[in-house]
């Protein structure tokens, strides 16, 4: 697979955030069929940092209303991606 193809979006939440500011951690949506060995491959290749370890979570899709009407949304992969210290990958310039 490409590796825009594994790695679909960072997910940036407030929890994400501190992870990657202590302990150097990076959250990403992944495609589910992905495993771990494309996903490190794939941040490597992109962003040009030395991978570590990722843990990776299948998160379960959510019922969601719209009124009366109801639906779920689709499942989807969250690979937690672990870099080598001193490496970091920068989302948002900072000013």
């Amino acid at each position: 697979m490409e590796p825009t193809a594994v790695i679909r979006r960072p997910c940036v939440t407030e929890k994400s955030i501190m992870s990657s500011e202590e302990a150097n951690k990076v959250v990403f949506d992944v495609d589910t069929r992905s495993n771990k060995l494309q996903i490190k491959k794939a941040v490597q290749d992109l962003f040009g940092v030395t991978v570590m370890k990722v843990n990776t979570m299948r998160m379960p899709g959510k019922r969601v209303r719209m009124g009366r009407h109801v639906g779920v949304r689709p499942p989807w992969k969250k690979a937690v991606v672990t870099l080598k210290e001193g490496d970091h990958i920068e989302f948002f310039e900072s000013a």
